[in-house]
Protein backbone atom coordinates (compact mmCIF):
# COMPACT_ATOMS: atom_id res chain seq x y z
CA UNK A 1 0.00 0.00 0.00
CA UNK A 2 1.33 3.36 -0.65
CA UNK A 3 2.58 5.31 2.33
CA UNK A 4 0.51 8.85 2.64
CA UNK A 5 2.56 11.46 2.17
CA UNK A 6 2.97 13.89 5.13
CA UNK A 7 0.30 16.60 6.07
CA UNK A 8 1.24 20.07 7.43
CA UNK A 9 -0.12 21.34 10.67
CA UNK A 10 0.32 24.81 11.36
CA UNK A 11 0.97 26.67 14.79
CA UNK A 12 -0.96 29.89 14.82
CA UNK A 13 0.17 33.40 15.49
CA UNK A 14 -3.38 35.22 15.58
CA UNK A 15 -6.80 34.00 16.79
CA UNK A 16 -8.23 30.94 14.64
CA UNK A 17 -11.49 29.22 14.42
CA UNK A 18 -12.43 25.58 13.37
CA UNK A 19 -14.58 26.07 10.15
CA UNK A 20 -16.17 22.58 10.53
CA UNK A 21 -16.90 22.25 13.86
CA UNK A 22 -17.18 26.07 14.75
CA UNK A 23 -14.65 25.94 18.19
CA UNK A 24 -12.62 28.81 18.94
CA UNK A 25 -9.40 27.79 18.69
CA UNK A 26 -7.62 31.14 19.91
CA UNK A 27 -3.59 31.58 19.62
CA UNK A 28 -1.16 29.48 18.78
CA UNK A 29 -3.39 26.92 17.67
CA UNK A 30 -2.84 23.93 16.02
CA UNK A 31 -4.92 23.99 12.32
CA UNK A 32 -4.60 22.11 9.46
CA UNK A 33 -5.66 23.88 5.78
CA UNK A 34 -8.34 21.43 3.94
CA UNK A 35 -8.73 23.25 0.41
CA UNK A 36 -12.53 24.98 0.35
CA UNK A 37 -12.93 23.41 4.08
CA UNK A 38 -10.72 26.03 5.02
CA UNK A 39 -9.07 25.88 9.06
CA UNK A 40 -9.62 22.60 10.78
CA UNK A 41 -8.70 21.94 14.19
CA UNK A 42 -6.69 18.47 14.69
CA UNK A 43 -9.87 16.34 15.89
CA UNK A 44 -11.85 17.86 13.04
CA UNK A 45 -8.97 16.76 10.99
CA UNK A 46 -8.55 13.13 12.56
CA UNK A 47 -5.26 14.10 13.64
CA UNK A 48 -6.02 14.56 17.21
CA UNK A 49 -4.73 10.67 17.89
CA UNK A 50 -0.73 11.67 16.77
CA UNK A 51 2.09 12.37 19.46
CA UNK A 52 4.43 15.36 18.62
CA UNK A 53 7.60 14.31 18.66
CA UNK A 54 9.57 17.60 18.58
CA UNK A 55 12.79 18.48 16.09
CA UNK A 56 16.63 17.70 17.29
CA UNK A 57 16.67 14.11 17.29
CA UNK A 58 17.48 13.16 13.97
CA UNK A 59 17.69 9.42 14.26
CA UNK A 60 14.26 9.28 16.24
CA UNK A 61 12.38 11.38 13.89
CA UNK A 62 13.47 9.31 10.64
CA UNK A 63 12.80 6.18 12.47
CA UNK A 64 9.31 7.94 14.06
CA UNK A 65 8.40 8.88 9.94
CA UNK A 66 9.14 5.51 8.45
CA UNK A 67 6.77 3.38 11.20
CA UNK A 68 4.20 6.23 11.12
CA UNK A 69 1.66 5.68 8.52
CA UNK A 70 0.42 8.91 8.92
CA UNK A 71 2.44 11.83 9.42
CA UNK A 72 2.03 15.45 9.74
CA UNK A 73 4.97 18.32 10.01
CA UNK A 74 4.53 20.76 12.41
CA UNK A 75 5.41 24.04 11.61
CA UNK A 76 5.44 27.67 12.59
CA UNK A 77 5.67 30.97 11.20
CA UNK A 78 9.04 33.18 12.32
CA UNK A 79 8.72 36.90 12.29
CA UNK A 80 12.23 37.75 11.96
CA UNK A 81 13.28 35.02 9.12
CA UNK A 82 9.86 35.79 7.48
CA UNK A 83 8.99 31.76 6.74
CA UNK A 84 7.87 28.79 8.12
CA UNK A 85 9.94 26.84 10.09
CA UNK A 86 9.60 23.44 11.04
CA UNK A 87 8.77 22.27 15.26
CA UNK A 88 8.73 18.56 15.05
CA UNK A 89 6.37 15.82 13.53
CA UNK A 90 3.28 14.50 14.54
CA UNK A 91 3.46 10.51 14.44
CA UNK A 92 1.38 8.07 15.78
CA UNK A 93 2.06 6.72 19.24
CA UNK A 94 3.13 3.41 17.95
CA UNK A 95 5.91 4.50 15.63
CA UNK A 96 7.34 6.47 18.14
CA UNK A 97 7.49 3.62 20.43
CA UNK A 98 9.33 1.53 18.17
CA UNK A 99 11.85 4.19 17.00
CA UNK A 100 12.76 4.90 20.23
CA UNK A 101 13.28 1.51 20.82
CA UNK A 102 15.28 0.97 17.93
CA UNK A 103 17.03 4.35 19.40
CA UNK A 104 18.17 2.74 22.51
CA UNK A 105 19.23 -0.30 21.38
CA UNK A 106 21.50 1.70 18.51
CA UNK A 107 22.78 3.41 21.12
CA UNK A 108 23.88 0.60 23.57
CA UNK A 109 25.25 -1.37 21.22
CA UNK A 110 27.32 1.86 20.36
CA UNK A 111 28.07 2.14 24.32
CA UNK A 112 29.24 -1.46 24.03
CA UNK A 113 31.37 -1.05 20.92
CA UNK A 114 33.01 1.82 22.51
CA UNK A 115 33.58 -0.14 25.78
CA UNK A 116 35.27 -3.19 23.81
CA UNK A 117 37.78 -0.40 21.29
CA UNK A 118 38.41 1.07 24.78
CA UNK A 119 39.25 -2.11 26.58
CA UNK A 120 41.19 -2.79 23.59
CA UNK A 121 42.87 0.15 23.55
CA UNK A 122 44.05 -0.10 27.09
CA UNK A 123 45.35 -3.67 26.62
CA UNK A 124 46.85 -3.28 23.82
CA UNK A 125 48.63 0.05 25.68
CA UNK A 126 49.85 -2.16 28.45
CA UNK A 127 51.10 -4.61 26.30
CA UNK A 128 52.98 -2.33 24.76
CA UNK A 129 54.14 -0.37 27.91
CA UNK A 130 55.32 -3.95 29.46
CA UNK A 131 57.03 -4.85 26.26
CA UNK A 132 58.55 -1.48 26.25
CA UNK A 133 60.19 -2.06 29.88
CA UNK A 134 61.48 -5.46 29.06
CA UNK A 135 63.42 -3.85 26.55
CA UNK A 136 64.94 -1.25 28.70
CA UNK A 137 65.45 -4.19 31.62
CA UNK A 138 67.63 -5.95 29.07
CA UNK A 139 69.82 -2.68 27.88
CA UNK A 140 70.26 -1.19 30.91
CA UNK A 141 69.92 -4.42 33.55
CA UNK A 142 71.45 -2.58 36.61
CA UNK A 143 68.78 0.18 36.47
CA UNK A 144 67.18 0.09 39.77
CA UNK A 145 64.38 -2.24 40.54
CA UNK A 146 60.85 -0.95 39.17
CA UNK A 147 62.63 2.37 37.25
CA UNK A 148 62.06 0.35 33.32
CA UNK A 149 58.40 -0.04 34.55
CA UNK A 150 58.43 4.17 35.19
CA UNK A 151 60.67 5.09 32.43
CA UNK A 152 57.75 3.03 30.11
CA UNK A 153 54.63 4.37 31.18
CA UNK A 154 55.80 7.89 31.17
CA UNK A 155 57.71 7.43 27.72
CA UNK A 156 54.89 5.76 26.37
CA UNK A 157 51.71 7.88 27.73
CA UNK A 158 49.18 7.81 24.63
CA UNK A 159 48.59 11.34 23.00
CA UNK A 160 51.68 13.00 24.49
CA UNK A 161 54.25 13.01 21.78
CA UNK A 162 56.66 11.67 24.17
CA UNK A 163 59.82 9.06 22.76
CA UNK A 164 57.66 6.32 23.19
CA UNK A 165 55.01 7.27 20.62
CA UNK A 166 56.96 7.23 17.87
CA UNK A 167 57.14 4.99 15.37
CA UNK A 168 60.93 4.47 16.46
CA UNK A 169 60.03 3.58 20.30
CA UNK A 170 56.94 1.12 18.81
CA UNK A 171 59.67 -1.18 17.60
CA UNK A 172 61.47 -1.08 20.44
CA UNK A 173 64.62 0.35 18.29
CA UNK A 174 67.70 0.47 20.80
CA UNK A 175 67.92 4.13 19.99
CA UNK A 176 64.65 5.34 20.81
CA UNK A 177 64.62 3.33 24.38
CA UNK A 178 67.55 5.21 25.09
CA UNK A 179 66.37 8.58 24.51
CA UNK A 180 63.88 7.32 26.91
CA UNK A 181 66.45 6.09 29.65
CA UNK A 182 68.46 9.42 29.27
CA UNK A 183 65.47 11.82 29.84
CA UNK A 184 64.78 9.62 33.02
CA UNK A 185 67.89 10.15 34.20
CA UNK A 186 68.21 13.78 33.74
CA UNK A 187 64.76 14.63 35.24
CA UNK A 188 64.79 12.27 37.89
CA UNK A 189 68.89 11.37 38.82
CA UNK A 190 70.04 14.69 37.73
CA UNK A 191 69.56 18.66 38.85
CA UNK A 192 68.25 19.27 35.38
CA UNK A 193 64.83 20.90 36.42
CA UNK A 194 66.06 23.14 39.27
CA UNK A 195 68.46 24.26 36.50
CA UNK A 196 65.83 25.34 34.48
CA UNK A 197 63.90 26.71 37.01
CA UNK A 198 66.49 28.76 37.88
CA UNK A 199 66.61 29.98 34.48
CA UNK A 200 69.50 28.08 32.64
CA UNK A 201 68.71 27.58 28.84
CA UNK A 202 67.45 24.16 27.84
CA UNK A 203 70.77 23.21 25.82
CA UNK A 204 72.86 24.70 28.78
CA UNK A 205 71.34 22.75 31.52
CA UNK A 206 71.68 19.43 29.39
CA UNK A 207 75.13 20.62 29.17
CA UNK A 208 75.58 20.59 32.66
CA UNK A 209 74.24 17.81 33.69
CA UNK A 210 75.37 15.39 30.72
CA UNK A 211 78.61 13.76 32.61
CA UNK A 212 76.34 12.89 35.17
CA UNK A 213 73.25 11.27 32.67
CA UNK A 214 76.42 9.74 30.83
CA UNK A 215 77.60 7.95 33.72
CA UNK A 216 74.52 6.94 35.17
CA UNK A 217 73.84 5.30 31.98
CA UNK A 218 77.06 3.92 31.44
CA UNK A 219 76.46 2.10 35.05
CA UNK A 220 72.93 1.23 34.39
CA UNK A 221 74.17 -0.71 31.41
CA UNK A 222 76.87 -2.69 32.94
CA UNK A 223 79.06 -5.43 32.00
CA UNK A 224 75.37 -7.08 30.36
CA UNK A 225 74.34 -4.48 28.59
CA UNK A 226 74.43 -4.71 24.96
Amino acid sequence: MKKAEDLKVFITTREASCDECGEELGRKAWITLAGEKGCLCLSCADLDHLIFLPAGNAALTRRSRKHSTLCAVVLRWSRARKRYERQGLLVQNDALDQAETECLADSDARARRRERAAARRAELDLQYIERFAERVRRLYPNCPAGTETAIAEHACLKYSGRIGRTAAAKVLDEEAIQLAVIAHIRHVQTPYDRLLATGYDRHEARAKVAETVHATLANWSGPQGQ
